[in-house]
């Protein structure tokens, strides 16, 4: 994007920085105290903080056979420096490393795609076969044969900028005030969200883009999807344009991801909810579904005002229609999105079992009896951390078993103790004050309004949840909590254990272990792993002060384990803001879990955020994603139309990245 651009997304981010919980859910916890159960009591408690206490050789003693070679997994490159150059326009990564541009916004994707116009020029139909804008989450998936050399990379494409149109957004203000938009530009900003799928493959020693591959895919918000699990097909997802409650066009704002062991790929809606509006102040002020996940009032959709030419996007109540009209499309949003990478006619299903949240992250860990628990963070300021737990377990090399897994099971909402000890309170119909008094006359309301039951239910609100990574070996489970500048300014949001700082602007990163190693346990033993933040010797005040032993950091998003046990770290954060300005440009680090050491592995360009990571079995390729830059990369000529990237990332001796 241009340096014009930046203001558009200053404005992004102040609109995700409104808080959406107005609940007082420290009281609601106390309504429910009846229910709490305490567990890691006397010797389990003593075993389990021994843990967190340990060298890195017992900690990951824990650890099954399979998992055993991975023990002390070292971090072996030379930091790099952080980026202070306000034109600082590259990918910089330690000395024996090659870092190169090798997928961006407008590449071609599926089949008789055309090159993009660097002018912007290229219409709907040209973007709908082409990569999508603002890469994000990633996942790469193995062909059998090859597995070291040769997979499908699959690629979120969370939203859109300006510079996706020749001369930026276009729009006609209307006597009512209303803001009309083309429906060239709409269309083309709805086939440049989703998803896109490339075939992948190294020729000697350099990896390629296999061109008309017969797996290129885009996934886009127009999109025929299937809704399925215990929420399809009810009222509350019924809609004039779908009466069934069951099909849905479209999947939007997909930030991070998960990857199932079966072999496909969750992709997950984030801000969905700056899509829609409801102008109808009585109906928005009743109507949880939506006052409660922060659908706009007023005149348009806080981003991009698709309603002036989607109807979907009009969520105001029509009672000429049936169902009201499009009242409900809301409701059908927020969901976890799986399809099979391998099979491009497969249709994606929104798993309504898991919830509806504004999602970050659906990432997947099972243990060898094939119990399976998905993690999500909900990202907004003050919501909450979940789990999924899958009643059915995960059958090797039986797809039939686990094609529809995630269509029945038990979402739970994690509450941190101020002592330390963890609870995973269950959202369950009849549990917890989730009963008709309270609103809840069906599973259904349950999951399609998960924030109100954790509400009720007593959950921790933390610091804007983001991604959750899960350690290979012990199991140990890590929450990126970006930052919060409400902490302590809100009644609903007081300083706690697990969230310590008040205005706190740079956020931290908190990790448990689960009861007894079980992925499907109710309880939990958790700490702070680390405050991210500047360092006193800065001249840092108190409450912008890290814990960070080694290089500084602030606003942790993204989090990855590769195979080795080594945490992947990736920030997102204003590069101009005051508090940063010894941060440099956006960065990913690596992390010992172990010895806490960070180490600064990459610094993106100016302006950008550096997100979604992902390598191959052997960690001797890795793919990183460099999302809005903001001056011209990848050209980085300073002329050329900025575009998000995927940056592939070697080895010039060709060892595993990160030793």
């Amino acid at each position: 994007m241009t340096r014009n651009d930046h203001g558009f997304h200053q404005e992004m981010e102040r609109l995700d920085d409104v808080p959406d919980n107005r609940s007082s859910s420290r009281n609601l916890a106390d309504r429910v105290q009846q229910d709490r159960r305490r567990f890691l009591q006397g010797s389990l408690a003593t075993a389990v903080a021994s843990f967190f206490m340990a060298p890195p050789q017992i900690a990951m003693a824990s650890g099954t056979a399979s998992y055993a070679g991975l023990t002390g997994a070292k971090i072996g490159f030379r930091p790099v420096p952080p980026q202070m150059a306000a034109d600082f326009d590259s990918v910089v990564v330690p000395e024996g490393y090659k870092a190169q541009p090798f997928f961006s916004w407008g590449d071609p994707v599926v089949r008789g795609a055309s090159p993009w116009q660097p002018d912007a020029s290229d219409d709907w139909q040209s973007q709908a076969l082409q990569a999508g804008q603002n890469h994000d989450g990633m996942a790469y998936f193995s062909f059998p044969e090859n597995p070291k050399t040769h997979g499908l990379l699959v690629i979120n494409h969370e939203y859109i900028n300006p510079t996706l149109h020749p001369n930026g957004f276009n729009s006609n203000k209307l006597e009512d005030g209303s803001i009309q938009r083309s429906e060239a530009e709409v269309r083309k900003e709805q086939m440049a969200h989703g998803v896109s799928v490339i075939e992948v493959k190294k020729s000697g020693s350099q990896w390629e883009i296999v061109k008309d591959s017969r797996y290129g895919r885009r996934v886009t918000a127009q999109t025929p999807m299937n809704l399925t699990g215990p929420a399809a097909g009810v009222d509350l997802l019924k809609t004039a344009s779908d009466i069934t409650g069951k099909r849905v066009l479209g999947t939007i704002n997909n930030c991070a991801m998960g990857q199932t062991p079966w072999g496909t790929y969750l992709t997950c809606e984030e801000n969905w909810k700056n899509y829609f509006v409801n102008r109808d102040p009585d109906d928005y002020s009743s109507r949880r579904e939506h006052h409660r996940y922060g659908v706009a009032q007023g005149l348009n959709s806080k981003n991009y005002a698709w309603d002036s030419v989607d109807a979907r996007f009009n969520a105001t109540p029509d009672e000429s229609q049936r169902y009201l009209g499009q009242v409900n499309e809301p409701n059908r949003f927020g969901w976890v999105v799986e399809f099979d990478p391998f099979d491009p006619e497969s249709v994606p299903k929104k798993r309504t079992a898991l919830g509806r949240l504004v999602r970050e992250c659906a990432t997947v860990t099972h243990d060898e009896e094939g119990r399976v628990a998905i993690y999500s963070g909900d990202d907004t300021r003050g919501e909450y951390v979940y789990k999924f737990v899958p009643k059915g377990r995960y059958q090797r090399g039986n797809a039939a078993a686990n094609t529809d897994l995630l269509d029945e099971g038990t979402l739970y909402v994690a509450v941190f103790h101020e002592d330390g000890e963890g609870e995973w309170r269950a959202l369950e119909l009849g549990r917890y004050g989730l009963t008709p008094r309270n609103g809840f006359h069906t599973q259904a309301d349950v999951l399609i309004n998960a924030r109100m039951a954790a509400d009720i239910v007593g959950a921790t609100p933390m610091d804007r949840p983001e991604w959750v990574a899960v350690h290979p070996a012990s199991k140990e489970v890590y929450v990126a909590l970006t930052n919060n500048k409400h902490r302590g300014h809100k009644p609903d949001q007081p300083v706690d254990a697990a969230n310590p700082r008040k205005d706190n602007l740079h956020g931290q990163i908190v990790r448990w272990r689960e009861k007894n190693d079980r992925v499907d346990a109710t309880s939990f033993r958790w700490e702070i792993f680390l405050l991210a933040g500047d360092t006193s010797d800065a001249g840092a005040p108190e409450h912008l002060t890290g814990t960070i032993n080694g290089d500084v950091f602030s606003s942790p998003d993204g989090l990855w384990f590769d195979p080795q046990g080594r945490l992947w770290i990736q920030t997102d954060y204003g590069d101009d803001d005051a508090q940063n300005a010894n941060m440099g440009t956006n960065q990913m680090l690596c992390a010992d879990p172990g010895t806490r050491e960070v180490k600064r592995f990459l610094a993106g360009p100016r302006g950008c955020e550096v997100t979604g990571v992902t390598t191959t079995p052997d960690g001797k390729a890795m793919w990183v994603n460099i999302q809005h830059p903001g001056l011209s990369y990848p050209a980085s000529d300073g002329k050329t139309r900025a575009r998000s990237t995927t940056v592939l990332i070697t080895k010039t001796d060709g060892g595993v990245i990160g030793t």
